[in-house]
């Protein structure tokens, strides 16, 4: 895509009326729509956001993310950063101001969690990068981000099953994943 086309994916982007209950984000000059989360995946967010520290962290959910280096604007399931950082307003967070961005894998977002999202993300050098897969029962740990563009990645990865700890040394707490709910009925997937 030219530079010329993702400048005008994104203002068709930024102009765009969504109807309620879809989501909409800009990953790598593409718009993507989904549905409304399933019950799991709110439950899921929930659980976090009661371990992370309010007095010390904002927790943060439909919150778009600007990517300098990226034609992107995700919209994280969950976005992290201590109090100090956050920007006294507008629609974009930047990426360097967050700790910890957090994706919950649905059964149509499994490629973008684990691929797109993972690079575009280490590109934007964010941190951490956690994925919550209900539909394998782990969480993904991703950091030490590095590269550029479509070659970013996270030189660190830790895989954890629902049930035990996630330690996250830059939050400061072990995440407690027992209460963390799965998909029903749906085949799971291979990766990573």
């Amino acid at each position: 895509m030219t530079a010329v086309d993702e400048r005008r994916m994104t203002e068709l982007f930024e102009n765009l009326e969504v109807p309620e209950g879809i989501k909409i984000e800009l990953l790598r000059g593409e718009i993507v729509m989904m549905a409304g989360p399933d019950l799991v995946h709110n439950l899921i967010i929930e659980e976090v956001l009661d371990q992370i520290p309010r007095r010390k962290w904002h927790r943060i959910q439909t919150q778009d993310i600007d990517i300098l280096s990226e034609s992107s604007e995700p919209q994280p399931d969950l976005v992290v950063l201590e109090r100090a950082a956050a920007p006294e307003a507008g629609r974009l967070m930047p990426s360097a101001a967050v700790t910890m961005l957090v994706e919950v894998v649905s059964r149509t977002s499994v490629q973008r969690d684990y691929l797109l999202k993972r690079s575009i993300y280490a590109a934007g050098r964010v941190p951490v990068y956690l994925i919550i897969d209900p539909v394998m029962g782990q969480c993904v740990l991703l950091t030490e981000p590095a590269g550029s563009g479509d070659d970013a990645d996270y030189a660190v990865q830790r895989i954890t099953k629902f049930g035990d700890p996630v330690p996250l040394p830059l939050l400061d707490i072990e995440l407690a994943t027992g209460e963390f709910g799965t998909l029903k009925d749906v085949r799971p997937h291979r990766l990573p």
